[in-house]
């Protein structure tokens, strides 16, 4: 259908206060964080929505796709828009779905909180945290990004050192609407989960999710210093093996990412790794003295009263680590990339002898299926794609897997079962108007 009449079609069916078509509303909420990479940002600038639909009920949600589904028109699900691969910006124009107006925080049972997709995962956990519970994991985006687009756009964050990643068995359950002449609501858990994890809402469009949680911890926030970055990488090995500490972020830096973080750089050594971390407050002695027999000492300190009270150390990890490389200078971008558990130090060694400071490491220690593993959003200097690659090739030939960051591919660059997902589109979305040419 031309765009014209569907979109006074969808005005009259859904009401002024449900649809956005302005030229500003239609351009901003069509973006996500692609920006991080220089290989997206060429490619995906261009692109964006025809109109906004943004649901304040469930009701509204399978309005919209009902008419979707009636007008042929694509279907792209939008949290906070805080993905850096794309997820949210729509390759083949139509509908965006923002999401953000589901924002009610349904029930915090004992361990667990169910929360409408749109709720913002600071909102959750300080809300958790006041009733003697937090999260157990979330990204470092977690002051904007919404427990919805976590669960379909994301894979882990902080915490996952303790708690493993959203497969895991870190979400519960989920409601997710299919995109048919007339949607159904399907209430999902256990093994079906895994179609709509980190999904990029091709699948079907989450409208609910019910989360675990964790007892409340007092976290203290210290950073550790260390001469050489291999010291710091291999005390943050032993400090994530640790049982005795209560931790969910181990994340060593090389020298000169910690000289990126300007709001923090002041309290840290020049010229030295640092290894920045989350603990139960309780047991920094046993971490300080940890750090001790590796040659490190604690050099900066948030103790646990002044959490989340002033900028903290997580802001700094993970996929923010990129973000403030990206400010000191804007040819940094990044990969995500799993070393291998028993020959890490080797293959840093080799990177680092074939590239030098063309790509500096950051590692994240995450529980993955029970293992613990050491994770690298290492950033890279770009030059060109071709020089992009060839130091992703490197990195493979050296038994590094890349979940590569440049491309909007769920099979190139997602995690989870592709080919489940794909069984699970045809039946949800015969006429695969769900975000086309993601999966």
């Amino acid at each position: 259908m031309e765009t014209i009449a569907w979109k006074a079609d969808m005005l009259k069916s859904l009401g002024q206060s449900l649809v956005l078509t302005d030229a500003e509303s239609v351009e901003k909420l069509s973006k996500d964080y692609y920006w991080y990479s220089p290989v997206l940002d060429t490619r995906l600038k261009e692109k964006k929505g025809d109109a906004i639909v943004v649901p304040k009920t469930e009701q509204d949600v399978a309005d919209a796709l009902a008419l979707a589904y009636r007008m042929r028109v694509p279907v792209t699900a939008r949290g906070a828009g805080t993905g850096n691969y794309g997820q949210a910006i729509p390759l083949e124009g139509g509908i965006v779905l923002d999401l953000s107006g589901l924002d009610r925080i349904v029930e915090i049972g004992d361990g667990y909180a169910r929360a409408q997709s749109g709720v913002r995962l600071g909102t959750l956990d300080k809300t958790a945290r006041e009733q003697g519970q937090e999260l157990r994991i979330y990204p470092s985006t977690y002051v904007k990004a919404t427990v919805g687009g976590f669960v379909s756009g994301g894979s882990g964050g902080i915490g996952s050192v303790a708690w493993g990643n959203l497969w895991d068995g870190n979400v519960l359950e989920a409601v997710v609407y299919t995109l048919e002449e007339t949607p159904r609501r399907l209430v999902v858990k256990g093994d079906e989960l895994f179609d709509y994890i980190h999904n990029y809402g091709t699948t079907g469009i989450m409208t609910e999710v019910k989360i675990p949680l964790a007892p409340r911890t007092e976290w203290a926030q210290g950073v550790f210093q260390f001469d050489d970055f291999e010291a710091s990488v291999r005390f943050g090995e032993a400090l994530a093996r640790e049982a005795s500490v209560p931790k969910r972020l181990v994340s060593p830096m090389e020298w000169p990412l910690p000289s990126f973080f300007k709001p923090l750089a002041k309290a840290l050594e020049p010229a030295k790794a640092a290894v920045l971390t989350e603990i139960a407050e309780h047991a920094l002695e046993t971490a300080s003295k940890l750090a001790e027999s590796f040659g490190g000492r604690l050099g900066h300190l948030i103790p646990a009263g002044q959490y989340r009270k002033t900028i903290g150390v997580s802001d700094f990890t993970w996929n923010h680590t990129t973000l403030w490389a990206i400010k000191a200078d804007p040819a940094w971008t990044y990969l995500q990339s799993g070393f291998a558990p028993d020959r890490y130090l080797e293959q840093i060694r080799a990177i680092k002898a074939a590239y030098g400071d063309e790509v500096l490491f950051h590692f994240e220690w995450v529980l993955s299926g029970g293992t613990l593993v050491p994770t690298a959003l290492p950033v890279v200097y770009f030059s060109t794609e071709e020089r992009l690659y060839e130091i992703i090739a490197f990195f493979k030939s050296i038994g590094v897997a890349i979940f590569d960051p440049h491309t909007w591919m769920l099979e190139d660059g997602g995690r989870g079962s592709i080919g489940r997902m794909r069984s699970r589109k045809l039946v949800n979305d015969p006429l695969s108007l769900l975000n086309p040419g993601k999966l």
